[in-house]
């Protein structure tokens, strides 16, 4: 898969897309992500990407042609054109379901905004879709990109040592996840739950579920209601 970042800031997203997981997955060719500073991109002497709104109001906005040129340039040489994100507080909410569904498209380029956004006819001339990570407004798109980045290169072939090590997480199924518990036996006076010693996997497995429908209950009911529809649909 192949993961292309137009960003003002491409260090930053180089820096935490560089560490851990998904930077020992770069390092091996298991996917591709580059990041690409705007700012190349734009015929203004002094680099600028960004200009006064039309009607007035608060802030910048940022160009439509230096984020083009950018697309454009990057993508030149695709066999078909990537699937284009532009992350923003107005897109449909990020989910699992939605990392699942990006992580099997061949190639996604993701558009970082700034200021008071990018001009609207950029967005109605090459975005697919619209993403948000939240109900809330951050100074960039740098954060958002990154977390769907991340949650989707996870995703990809070989990244993760199997699929059960996210087929068990928290969304993927609908549920939340069960509790883990690791050594020493007993902490501070708590102890593991007996039947994560018994060695008895199908009771282990059986716990498991359980304790994944109970946290949903308690801590996401709205999930459960959601899944209940699903099944219905189905």
């Amino acid at each position: 898969m192949r993961i292309d970042i137009a960003t003002l800031f491409p260090e930053m997203c180089e820096r935490v897309l560089s560490e851990s997981i998904i930077g020992r997955a770069r390092k091996k060719g298991l996917l591709e992500i580059n990041c690409h500073n705007i700012r190349d991109y734009t015929e203004d002497k002094h680099r600028r990407v960004d200009d006064s709104p039309y009607g007035g109001g608060m802030g910048m906005v940022m160009q439509a042609e230096p984020i083009f040129q950018c697309f454009s340039k990057v993508t030149c040489g695709f066999a078909q054109k990537p699937h284009v994100i532009y992350m923003s507080p107005k897109g449909e909410v990020f989910s699992q379901k939605k990392a699942v569904e990006f992580s099997k498209k061949e190639s996604i380029f993701i558009i970082c905004g700034h200021y008071e956004g990018v001009d609207q006819r950029l967005i109605d001339e090459i975005v697919d879709e619209e993403i948000s990570i939240g109900d809330y407004v951050l100074t960039g798109g740098e954060l958002p990109a990154l977390v769907l980045a991340d949650a989707v290169a996870r995703l990809c072939d070989g990244v993760l040592a199997s699929p059960e090590c996210f087929e068990q997480e928290s969304h993927f199924s609908g549920l939340l996840e069960y509790p883990h518990y690791t050594r020493p036996e007993v902490w501070h006076g708590r102890e593991v739950p007996e039947v994560l010693l018994s060695g008895h996997h199908k009771n282990i497995e059986s716990w498991r579920r359980e304790q994944s429908l109970k946290i949903t209950k308690e801590k996401r009911p709205d999930l459960l209601a959601d899944r209940e529809k699903f099944l219905e649909d189905e």
